[in-house]
């Protein structure tokens, strides 16, 4: 576990739906469930770019299942 990952935190992959003001984005999970997720400080550093569509790893904190963090953009599979 690295320093960044918060303890008990669940990753699952999710599709981005719509990019919001702030770095902000809405994200549907495999359950379609609808959640709004921030980037990680590591993707911005790299300047990765998301648009609708894209497949995205979103790490859910267990206290707020409706809020999360971009870990990282997925491959096309």
């Amino acid at each position: 576990m690295g320093a960044d990952e918060a303890v008990g935190s669940v990753k699952v992959a999710a599709t981005v739906v719509e990019e919001r003001p702030s770095a902000i984005y809405l994200v549907v999970l495999e359950g379609q469930q609808k959640v709004l997720a921030h980037l990680v400080g590591v993707v911005k550093r790299n300047f990765v770019r998301l648009v609708p569509g894209d497949r995205v790893e979103v790490e859910l904190a267990p206290h707020d299942p409706t809020r999360g963090r971009i870990t990282r953009k997925l491959g096309s599979e």
